[in-house]
């Protein structure tokens, strides 16, 4: 083989040592699974913005609360998160308004424990998996540093049994070493910079169903009177 051939990047991983391939292969594996998370959770957030706009735009609108709660329950799949939070809360407000032995501010109670239950269940919904993209940012330079540092100890070794080392010696042990941290870079970057916006966008949802909840619970106590 040529020079280059020696150094293009299949070749150094096809002559790297055991340990360093079984790096190479668990950062593969760590970015596609990101990679894949990266997409499930844009297109989910995405349709979660896009559905809470929508029905926020049908609630405002001035319809009959009646009528887009049994909207919103003929269709909880598709009505979004916002839409089963106010799905959520009217139910429980039906079902305590028709308890004539408790007050008012016992049913917006209830109204407002049964909205933050679903609260919770849906900001649940959207954070997960990305959790493993912050792991995965976080810790694959580490890995690939770990793989870097093994080869290139791998390669000084080899050199050991060599009366005099020289560059062209030296060179395809540290460029093998050096891939691992490659693609460590490779696999952290992408999954960092899609935690950060994912945890962004999540974080600007959270705080439209927070004022939705308390505007609704103020719509709902205005009924009570």
């Amino acid at each position: 083989m040529t020079g280059n051939d020696d150094l293009s990047i299949l070749s150094l991983i096809a002559h790297a040592s055991i340990v360093v391939q079984l790096v190479l292969l668990l950062l593969i594996v760590v970015s596609l699974m990101s990679w894949y998370w990266i997409f499930r959770k844009g297109i989910a957030i995405r349709a979660a913005r896009a559905r809470t706009t929508e029905f926020e735009r049908e609630f405002w609108s001035g319809g009959d609360l009646g009528a887009i709660y049994r909207s919103a329950s003929a269709s909880r799949e598709m009505v979004g998160p916002l839409g089963r939070i106010f799905e959520a809360g009217y139910r429980e407000f039906a079902k305590l308004r028709g308890q004539n032995n408790l007050d008012a501010s016992d049913i917006i109670d209830g109204a407002r424990r049964a909205m933050r239950a679903t609260y919770q269940r849906e900001l649940d919904d959207l954070e997960a998996h990305t959790a493993f993209l912050a792991s995965a940012g976080s810790v694959s330079p580490y890995v690939g540093l770990f793989g870097t540092v093994w080869g290139i100890m791998h390669a000084f070794k080899g050199l050991g049994d060599v009366g005099s080392a020289t560059l062209s010696q030296v060179a395809p042990g540290i460029a093998e070493a050096l891939v691992a941290t490659a693609i460590g870079l490779f696999a952290a970057i992408p999954a960092v910079v899609a935690y950060n916006r994912f945890a962004y966008d999540i974080d600007r949802l959270a705080t439209r169903f927070e004022s939705f909840q308390e505007e609704f619970s103020n719509i709902l106590q205005r009924q009570l009177k």
